[in-house]
């Protein structure tokens, strides 16, 4: 069973990875979540990396930008077990928030599923062509 945390190795930091995740990574979106993923190969021993962001653009106080991330990380390491238990590839995600209001956790969380739903639909696709 996947632990319910959120920790340093999990985090996706590398600035070569996360333009490589934005150049060639495929993505998926749950409004007012996007999520920007990759296959690709950890020599750390994780299974996936995964990195949040907040436009400055819709959120100019940082307090917000940092209030949001903080809200989509929760939502991530509380629903990652239920979706990521089964997957055996690695992958680098990016999850985006892209809404122009400031959220609720319940959303985030609902969207949160949604959008790991979809990207687990996507991928048992791949595998099949």
């Amino acid at each position: 069973m996947m632990k319910t945390m959120y920790s340093k190795i999990e985090k996706l930091k590398s600035k070569k990875l996360i333009e490589k995740l934005f150049l060639e990574g495929q993505s998926i979106s749950a409004y007012p979540l996007r999520l920007v993923y990759m296959k690709t190969v950890f020599n750390d021993g994780s299974e996936q990396k995964t990195g949040v962001s907040v436009s400055k653009r819709s959120f100019k106080s940082a307090v917000d930008r940092n209030r949001i991330k903080r809200l989509l990380r929760e939502a991530f390491r509380l629903h990652k077990a239920i979706y990521f238990n089964n997957i055996t590839t690695q992958y680098a995600f990016m999850i985006l928030y892209i809404g122009k209001e400031k959220p609720s956790f319940e959303n985030v969380s609902i969207k949160m599923k949604k959008l790991f739903g979809m990207f687990l639909e996507k991928v048992s696709e791949n595998k099949t062509v």
